[in-house]
């Protein structure tokens, strides 16, 4: 049974309140002023609270202000209740972290809304999606069922593409959010001189674009069909929607398609930074785990031009590398494709 506390100082509106909660379902505490309500909120941790704003001693800001510097409580959905209509008070509850605003007089119906609503978005915050084409699809399923978001599209178009095929071309505007469920792609930009560098290789459960949509601005960078892909399209509009709708929820969605991030900056401090055999041998890793998943250990299939590009080096130089590390066991070459024979030697490489 979810719970939820009610601090109003009006004792009529206080048990009214309550006993409208009752009857919906809820559990409800109570509480007559703010450092009592602030008390009540830190020993029973309630799912949802409902506050007055103008009390003595310490006000509906107030109650918000402790309440949001508790790590217990700092999350708990927040809706003030208050006679107050000036817009310069909404503004002030919502900059503080305020989850909802009702004024009085209220209809039942308002309040359970509300308080509804709060809960279904708590719900999403909390669970942990799973990092693919199903897990991503229920985040968002459970944002437009939320009531928080719900002009989001009810499903989106799967694009099929053929091996060498862009998805998008650096220059050009981004349309989509991609999300890729099968295939793999690789994300590449061409120097002055005329060489490929790859930016990324993708496989399935990687988002690709959000960058240039974050940042509203062209492509810095074009992708690559490596082996035929079928690729969710998220449009713009509903990618912007989720950015900037509800500042929470933005935040979940961000960590869901950013988890590549730290991986990217890590293998460019590589690039810069490591002799060309740690390069070579990190790189194999990275390739092997991109396309490798729940334990796999399928051989990588990749092009050695693409794997130099990915690496940052000449394809002959890369050759050569390859050819010390199969003398050293480290690999296996077959009809063109590498086994990786002794992952920790190859991740370990002192140099």
């Amino acid at each position: 049974m979810k719970t939820v506390l009610v601090i109003d100082d009006n004792p009529d509106i206080r048990e009214n309140t309550s006993e409208i909660l009752d009857l919906a379902g809820y559990k409800t505490f109570t509480a007559e002023n703010g450092k009592r309500g602030v008390d009540v909120a830190l020993k029973e941790k309630p799912d949802v609270i409902v506050c007055d704003i103008m009390m003595p001693d310490l006000d509906g800001y107030g109650v918000l202000h402790l309440l949001r510097k508790n790590e217990t409580t700092q999350h708990t959905p927040f809706i003030f209740l208050t006679a107050k209509t000036e817009r310069s008070d909404f503004r002030k509850g919502m900059e503080m972290g305020a989850d909802d605003y009702i004024t009085k007089p209220f209809e039942d119906v308002e309040l359970l809304n509300a308080i509804e609503t709060r809960l279904k978005k708590a719900a999403v915050l909390e669970n942990k999606y799973a990092f693919s084409a199903q897990g991503v699809s229920q985040f968002i399923k459970d944002v437009k069922d939320s009531g928080l978001l719900n002009q989001l599209a009810d499903q989106y178009e799967v694009l099929t593409l053929g091996k060498k095929q862009h998805l998008y071309q650096e220059g050009k505007r981004p349309r989509y959010l991609y999300y890729l469920t099968k295939g793999k792609i690789k994300g590449l930009k061409v120097h002055e001189d005329g060489k490929e560098y790859i930016t990324d290789l993708y496989s399935e459960g990687d988002f690709i674009g959000y960058p240039a949509l974050i940042e509203d601005k062209n492509y810095d960078d074009s992708t690559v069909v490596l082996k035929e892909a079928e690729v969710l399209q998220i449009p713009k509009e509903d990618f912007t929607h989720m950015i900037y709708g509800d500042i929470s929820i933005a935040a979940k969605f961000i960590r869901i398609i950013t988890q590549n991030v730290k991986e990217k900056e890590e293998r460019l401090m590589s690039l810069a930074y490591s002799s060309l055999r740690k390069r070579v041998a990190k790189a194999l890793v990275d390739i092997h785990g991109k396309f490798n998943t729940n334990g796999q250990n399928k051989p990588i299939e990749i092009s050695r031009e693409d794997i130099a590009h990915y690496v940052g080096t000449a394809t002959e130089s890369l050759i050569r590398t390859l050819s010390d590390f199969k003398a050293e066991k480290l690999i296996e070459i077959k009809d063109g494709k590498i086994n990786i024979s002794n992952m920790e030697k190859l991740k370990n490489l002192l140099f």
